[in-house]
């Protein structure tokens, strides 16, 4: 049985000669289509991995997981359009681990240009590049890419799907099928008659796709609305199935408790633990302990009354020992400088310089779902329940813990309580798994304690940026910045694939080196810092932190500079980008950007570009007895095409809300190789009153579509400390707000 490592390493090499055009068969290996998944029972007809139809209607397989963002609505609404099918006809299902499903947008976000001004020659590198994620496996929710990978694949696999059902029916009725329309699910002739998909797919599905022309937007008439989430009435009516509400026949219920310090376990003492009742088993993880029992509660307690002696961890063991390691980082070679323009080594003649350092701390997804998964191992198959962001990564590692080929385990990939990344992990999966082996034929749930779940995330990673700017005549002259941050992207591909893929980590200055800023001489350089605390990919990954240096420090140049920051930017990004520039312009018209505020009320802006988005935000606060209270915030972005503005707008607000959470309280701290953060008394999230009133505005200028899942986050902590410094000015320079400033609870 290879292991998911092998075949990736394999698969990775393969698809790296075809890129470059080293050999023909590798070409072909990589544009070879995928075989459709889909098995249809004798009354189903697939007329591709997307669709399926039968009597009882259609239905979408949706290979992106639906974790709150709207994936499976606007999915939808996408084949509909194409399909001609009202959204009310179609029925979305999470699709199962297939090469069909593959991400055909995640590995071109890796591409290391800046983005926003490619060329259509690296438009069509980073499609090339996408089609190495059916090679690898890759299917996957995250980098905001559900949309830019749906875009195109929904809507042609709705229109294909029209085109067959058309020919079915071209043939059945004995009429050019050019004669033929399409509404609502039915096939009209030209006398009037209409068949029903339902009639025509068995037939339709012996027909070969065609190829097919997509509508222009200008005849869309579901998508670029915003229409009802197919997602809400299960959620709205405690219908819906998250991965904690799963139940079987006979099921038990479970939890674990695994070293704090990732270093494994000496020993452990369970015989108070066995005496309770209701406990059934207690079972050796190897680097924990779990307890089975029937209830998960009742499992969590017996977990506390087991003694353990823990081994030290394996990466530096204190909050100060690790940013030591980010600092030393600097001394190092650069992992990358992917941006160099101009001359950066020397202030250019008469420019006054401006420096500064930032930091920022480590981060936990916090997701308000706990890491749970369900595991029955009967026979030789095992099956999976759990919401999860990377299915196919899911079923290899579940299948190496239980010793059986991939094609032999199932994923069921359910509704979860939040994903930010987390939930691209493997570890609560495999360790269901794990517990599973330990009573075979009997289904488990495998249950987190939150203390679990916060003790045994992989964090965003801290970094340090050091900065250097030059301002001559009122304009920025010179931005040189250097980021020391340990690699996030080696640790969780390490996981995902079996080995770290090397080069430039992009993520270390993603949203720094391509800021769309027209300054003429403007180096990034990023340094890997050599420590390695657990670390996984969080909600806007090197953007969250990026966008905080690049934005704290422009307005930095901006007060040098003698100029309203907002009209600084302006001059930024006119001649740079346009669709940054018209983001900065609606949040200064949408807030009524003066440049001047009253006493006891400040302003913030910040812009960033991240996962082909331009988002500017505007935050105001308010000095309220001496605390700091956010009362409104402006919000602008350009995702190219707006394809349900409902969806987009919350998206926005939530991504705002998730940073502004972390930068005003959140931070993950080390002593003696442990996480002191046990609950969310010791992390606590933004209150809803804390909360300011949120205006949202989408604009549609820029010609590709870009993300939106993750935009709203990277602006949203240097918009409030730059408000902060406008209302007392008091310069924030560091990571959580709240070490330095009381704020309004």
């Amino acid at each position: 049985m290879a292991s998911i490592g092998k075949i990736a390493r394999r698969s990775f090499l393969f698809g790296s000669l075809a890129i470059v055009g080293g050999v023909a068969v590798g070409a072909w290996y990589v544009n070879k289509p995928a075989p459709n998944p889909l098995k249809p029972g004798p009354q189903d007809a697939a007329l591709n991995p997307f669709v399926l139809i039968n009597a009882d209607g259609i239905t979408l397989i949706a290979p992106r997981a639906e974790m709150g963002q709207g994936t499976h609505t606007t999915w939808a609404a996408l084949l509909a359009e194409e399909l001609d099918v009202t959204l009310d006809q179609v029925t979305v299902l999470h699709g199962e681990p297939a090469q069909a499903y593959y991400n055909s947008a995640l590995m071109g976000e890796g591409l290391n240009t800046k983005g926003y001004d490619d060329s259509s020659f690296q438009h069509a590198i980073a499609g090339a590049m996408g089609k190495i994620g059916k090679v690898l496996h890759l299917q996957v929710t995250g980098g905001s890419t559900a949309m830019r990978d749906g875009y195109d694949r929904m809507r042609v696999a709705g229109a294909a799907a029209r085109e067959m059902l058309k020919e079915a029916a071209s043939q059945q009725l004995n009429v050019n099928a050019k004669e033929l329309k399409t509404e609502k699910g039915t096939v009209i002739a030209p006398d009037g008659s209409i068949l029903p998909y339902g009639d025509l797919a068995m037939a339709a599905a012996q027909i070969d796709p065609p190829k097919v022309k997509l509508r222009p937007q200008s005849e869309w008439k579901i998508l670029g609305t915003s229409v009802p989430r197919v997602d809400i009435p299960g959620k709205s009516t405690g219908t819906a199935t998250f991965g904690i509400d799963t139940r079987l026949p006979g099921m038990k219920f479970a939890s674990v408790r695994m070293s704090p310090k990732r270093g494994g376990m000496k020993s452990f003492d369970a015989r108070d633990a066995k005496e309770l009742p209701g406990v059934e088993k207690i079972v050796d993880m190897g680097d924990g302990v779990a307890v089975i029992a029937n209830n998960t509660w009742l499992a969590m307690q017996a977990l506390e009354a087991i003694d353990i002696e823990w081994a030290d961890a394996p990466y530096d063991g204190s909050t100060e020992e690790i940013f030591a390691k980010i600092e030393a980082g600097f001394d190092l070679e650069p992992n990358s400088t992917l941006r160099d323009d101009g001359t950066a080594d020397t202030l250019p003649e008469g420019a006054t310089e401006v420096s500064a350092e930032y930091r920022v701390p480590f981060l936990s997804h916090a997701t308000m779902e706990p890491q749970n998964a369900t595991a029955w191992i009967d026979g030789t198959k095992l099956r999976i329940w759990a919401g999860n962001q990377a299915p196919g990564f899911t079923q290899g590692a579940c299948a190496d813990e239980a010793g059986l080929d991939a094609e032999d385990v199932i994923v069921e990939t359910t509704l979860m309580g939040g994903g930010f990344g987390r939930r691209g992990e493997l570890d609560f999966s495999v360790l269901a798994t794990r517990v599973a082996k330990a009573i075979p034929g009997t289904p488990v749930q495998v249950t987190w304690s939150r203390e679990e779940d916060m003790t045994h995330d992989f964090y965003r990673p801290g970094a340090i940026a050091r900065m250097t700017g030059g301002i001559k005549d009122g304009k920025a002259v010179l931005l040189d910045a250097r980021v020391s941050a340990p690699s996030v992207t080696k640790q969780a591909m390490g996981r995902w694939l079996g080995f770290s893929p090397g080069g430039p980590d992009r993520a270390i200055t993603d949203s720094l080196f391509n800021q769309p800023y027209g300054i003429e001489n403007y180096r990034v350089r990023g340094y890997e810092a050599d420590t390695q605390p657990p670390m996984g990919f969080w909600r806007s990954v090197g953007a969250s932190f990026n966008g905080f240096f690049s934005e704290s420090f422009v307005d930095e140049l901006a007060l040098e500079a003698g100029k309203d920051p907002l009209d600084f930017r302006l001059g930024l990004t006119r001649d740079e980008w346009e669709p940054a520039y018209n983001v900065l312009k609606a949040v200064q018209e949408m807030s009524g950007w003066t440049g001047e505020t009253p006493d006891g009320i400040g302003r913030g802006v910040a812009m960033v570009y991240s996962f082909g988005t331009p988002t500017a935000i505007v935050i105001e606060v308010a000095d309220i007895d001496g605390d700091i209270k956010m009362t409104e915030a402006w919000i602008a972005a350009d995702p190219g095409v707006a394809l349900d503005p409902g969806i987009i707008e919350a998206q926005l607000f939530g991504g705002m809300a998730y940073g502004l959470s972390a930068a005003i309280g959140e931070e993950i701290t080390w002593a003696d190789g442990e996480v002191e953060q046990l609950n969310f008394p010791d992390y606590e999230p933004l209150r809803i009153q804390q909360m300011p009133k949120v205006n949202v505005r989408i604009l549609e200028t820029q010609e590709h579509i870009g993300g939106i899942g993750e935009v709203g986050t990277p602006p949203a902590a240097p918009a409030l400390a730059n408000a902060i410094f406008d209302l007392n000015g008091t310069r924030a320079r560091s990571l959580p707000l709240n070490k330095d400033f009381s704020f309004f609870s």
